[in-house]
């Protein structure tokens, strides 16, 4: 499993006063608990850190697929360690979601919503597709321990997040939480990003296959 090394504590986005260098004002950061609400993440680094206020402002990023557009294909290995193209599924709706990380709260949460619907999405003749950093070997770990009955993919060196854009949190230090739907000819119709409430991609999803 990927893992995410952070101090204990995380930004209270409140600036230190510098007023002779107010482009590069440090953000504090939070006690040690604080970290539970950051589903996406393990803290495992005592250390601290600062962050330029000047960079915060930087990491806002617009997303290269955007709702109405063809995505870039890719080609990763699953679980089993084989590889698997996006255009393997073209002819029908597909959903694509980053996760951060195998393991951790929020992304075993989510993980588990769409196992817990699969069965919906089944109906509505659409593939779920899971994709984060980890490599083949946590993905069958994680998918075997949640019985997870759908395809997740290895993003390692996270390429395809950078490729499609999929924006990040915390300032760039957390990967992105985001779901798209794809229609039948492969086409966006949905991009849906919410890192702290993991299991509404599902709700918001099948709202959208219902449609389709």
């Amino acid at each position: 499993m990927a893992s995410l090394s952070l101090p204990h504590s995380l930004p209270s986005l409140i600036p230190t006063s510098n007023p002779r260098h107010p482009s590069h004002q440090n953000l504090q950061f939070l006690p040690k608990s604080s970290q539970s609400q950051f589903y996406g993440l393990k803290l495992s680094s005592p250390s601290s850190v600062s962050l330029p206020f000047s960079y915060a402002a930087k990491t806002c990023i617009s997303a290269k697929v955007s709702k109405g557009s063809v995505p870039p294909s890719f080609t990763l290995k699953d679980q089993d360690g084989k590889p698997v193209s996006l255009s393997k599924f073209k002819g029908k709706p597909v959903v694509v979601y980053f996760y951060p990380a195998d393991e951790t709260p929020g992304c075993t949460k989510q993980a588990c919503a769409f196992r817990d619907s699969y069965e919906k999405f089944k109906k509505a003749g659409a593939e779920v597709i899971g994709i984060s950093g980890d490599d083949s070997e946590s993905h069958k770990a994680f998918a075997k321990k949640y019985r997870l009955p759908f395809t997740l993919l290895s993003d390692e060196g996270n390429k395809l997040r950078k490729e499609w854009a999929v924006p990040s949190d915390l300032f760039g230090a957390l990967p992105g939480r985001q779901t798209y739907v794809l229609d039948k000819k492969g086409v966006v119709q949905l991009i849906y990003n919410n890192q702290f409430q993991p299991e509404k991609h599902v709700d918001e999803t099948l709202k959208l296959l219902q449609k389709l």
